[in-house]
């Protein structure tokens, strides 16, 4: 054997036997942490008493009309409803301080998430076929059938079709058209079924009526005691 011979077989052999020995050696110990030395507090000779900031307080106690509250807008991605979704959350926000807005993706129908996973392979295949059907329908022991001949006849047009048609299928097929709005798990509105999407005044006034009562008061009565 050459040395290039044992250098290609002598690399894979020292790493397998470095794993070995990494493997089985004992983890390094680490070193002892020492306790922090004790600190000393002098004695206070009085204790002043604070009176609370009335703005610190109020900013601590008193929170937002939302605060606590979670919307969760399920909408289709490959529709571009992302713009309206980013639209309404900002508007959300404005209206309902402390609120907390969560925006998702809502997935077509299982069916068509499966025919979407298969037209890409179809797609390949198709375009495998135009380009080398000739070697391939040997291969199967098949006659190339009359459709192929009108193809290769016109093998750039054949494979730009089937690539647009293809993405143009399983655009249609990941889309859900769907623009759900749910307010603490409880659906509000839904484009599915109004077959419009929600209007701002609209949806504020659903999302307020789905809210508790404002905490507002409550606060202000911990506040003042």
């Amino acid at each position: 054997m050459d040395r290039l011979q044992l250098l290609l077989l002598g690399f894979p052999v020292f790493l397998f036997f470095s794993d070995l020995v990494s493997l089985f050696s004992p983890p390094p110990t680490s070193p002892p942490i020492k306790p922090p030395p004790p600190r000393y507090h002098q004695p206070q000779s009085q204790s002043v008493p604070q009176v609370p900031d009335f703005a610190a307080v109020q900013g601590s106690q008193v929170r937002g009309s939302g605060h606590g509250n979670v919307v969760e807008l399920k909408f289709c991605v490959s529709c571009s409803y992302r713009g309206t979704a980013v639209n309404i959350k900002n508007m959300l926000e404005a209206s309902f301080p402390g609120i907390e807005i969560i925006l998702s993706n809502y997935p077509p129908a299982f069916p068509k998430r499966i025919a979407s996973k298969a037209v890409p392979v179809v797609q390949v295949g198709l375009i495998a076929i135009i380009v080398a059907g000739e070697h391939i329908f040997p291969r199967l022991g098949m006659v190339p059938p009359p459709w192929y001949y009108s193809l290769r006849a016109n093998r750039f047009g054949a494979i730009a079709s089937t690539w647009l048609l293809g993405n143009f299928l399983q655009s249609s097929l990941q889309s859900s058209g769907a623009f759900e709005v749910y307010c603490n798990g409880e659906l509000v509105f839904s484009k599915l079924k109004e077959q419009r999407f929600p209007g701002e005044i609209e949806l504020r006034q659903l999302i307020g009526n789905k809210l508790p009562a404002p905490a507002f008061g409550k606060n202000l009565d911990v506040v003042w005691s």
